[in-house]
């Protein structure tokens, strides 16, 4: 209803009733509203009729493709504008996602001091931590009084990022202490800053990974964290929701990965089908010829086969129990190690404590599947392989699923890759070759 107001205020040339009706709204919900417009025109009138106070905050809130959208609409001095109220590190996100005609144009627009930061933090790499601060924090001296740095967080505040917390620093910027700006407001104001720092500064450096900085942050309970280069100079600081986007990329990279998939760039409405496929059809090809050892086993053993054609109709059962099994495992291993809960050197009990639980899921899962077998074709034989097997199947499956993510980890590849669709690759092989060597031991009728 809101919507249909403000686009009939629009309509009607009433700006100024629409901007009072745009000043009531919350910046992430405008910014969710312009991007439904995609490319219409509407969205530029909307975002000039912002207050200059809320625009930089919606810019910051739009998805890629609105921001372009709304830059190659908007003339240089208002461009300026938007970017001089921007934070510089939700300047820099956007502009990694745009094209090298508006990096160089909003490059040409700022003022010198914001295109030499600017500069500066783009040259990082994409994933550090430098990529993800801002340099824009408070800064004071250990010898400075409660009263002075008072009076430069009144000074300054509207300018930071976030002042909760309040770094200090020597002469030569190296990080001393922080303290939070309660203790600051609660102390008299003639107590050195000092005085009420704490010395031990959780910090990372500029070139650290940023899933290192997430971890960093979940691990302590952080709101900020400074950042601080090789020779621990104070040169910005990460906020929290800056963090909060780094988990939901990292999340969603994952889950690609472990979908057999090349993780997208942008998200799925906005990647365009060529893109998707590209990302897709490469790990198909692989497993595609990964799984062909299935096909060799299988032909292996056609005399078996040829002898009891029943045996076939369990093939797709074991093959899927067992990958199931490996899935479950690695799924499990992979959240340990990226919770930084498991490591390599726990591969030993990790790989113990799996074999137990195998050991047991294997006999129940066998348990039902002998009844299921002797009840349906009457042959206790031919259930007491299929379920010797999948005692087997599973325990091999959920021990590869276990060691593979580890494995991975130890010689530097994402543990992620480790995950369903490699692990059901390498799980039916071994669940067919236990499956046939069973039968044929336990049935002499067969021959391979």
């Amino acid at each position: 209803m809101f919507h249909g107001e403000l686009l009939r205020l629009i309509e009607e040339k009433k700006f100024a009733q629409a901007r009072e009706r745009l000043n009531e709204c919350n910046e992430v919900d405008i910014a969710e509203w312009l991007d439904d417009f995609e490319k219409d025109s509407r969205a530029l009138v909307i975002f000039r009729l912002l207050p200059k106070e809320m625009a930089a905050d919606v810019f910051s809130y739009l998805s890629p493709e609105s921001q372009q959208h709304i830059v190659e609409g908007l003339t240089d001095r208002e461009l300026a504008g938007v970017i001089e109220d921007l934070f510089l590190d939700d300047t820099v996100d956007f502009l990694e996602e745009m094209p090298a005609s508006i990096v160089k144009r909003v490059i040409a627009t700022a003022d010198t001091q914001t295109r030499a930061q600017l500069n500066q933090l783009l040259m990082y790499p994409p994933d550090s931590a430098g990529s993800l601060m801002t340099p824009e924090l408070m800064e004071l001296d250990g010898d400075w009084t409660v009263a002075r740095a008072l009076a430069a967080v009144r000074r300054q505040c509207e300018d930071k990022a976030s002042i909760s917390w309040l770094y200090v620093t020597d002469g030569r910027r190296h990080l001393v202490g922080v303290v939070d700006l309660r203790s600051v407001l609660a102390a008299p104001d003639a107590q050195r800053v000092d005085a009420l720092m704490e010395p031990d500064v959780k910090a990372v450096r500029t070139h650290d990974d940023q899933a290192d900085v997430a971890a960093m942050f979940r691990k302590y309970d952080l709101l900020a964290m400074p950042v601080v280069d090789n020779e621990r100079r104070l040169v910005g600081v990460i906020t929290i929701d800056d963090v909060v986007d780094v988990l939901e990329e990292e999340t969603t990279e994952d889950i690609y990965k472990m979908a057999a998939m090349t993780p997208a760039e942008r998200g799925y409405m906005e990647t365009d089908v060529l893109t998707l496929a590209k990302n897709r059809v490469l790990w198909l090809v692989l497993l595609m010829i990964s799984a062909t050892f299935t096909g060799f086993i299988i032909a292996r053993f056609d005399a078996a086969l040829a002898a009891n054609v029943l045996l076939a109709s369990f093939i797709p059962m074991l093959m899927d129990t067992s990958g199931n099994a490996g899935s479950q495992a690695s799924v499990s291993v992979i959240r340990g190690i990226t919770l930084g809960e498991i490591r390599f050197s726990d591969l030993p009990r990790v790989m113990w404590k799996e074999l137990r639980v195998s050991l047991l899921a294997g006999m129940g899962v066998a348990a039902v599947n002998f009844l299921r077998v002797w009840l349906m074709y009457g042959d206790p034989v031919m259930a007491l392989v299929v379920s010797l097997t999948l005692v087997f199947a599973i325990m091999a499956a959920k021990l590869v699923g276990c060691a593979l993510p580890l494995l991975a980890a130890r010689v530097g590849l994402d543990p992620a890759l480790m995950a369903g669709p490699l692990i059901t690759t390498v799980a039916d092989p071994m669940a067919l070759l236990l499956f046939f060597n069973i039968a044929m031991l336990l049935m002499p009728g067969l021959s391979g």
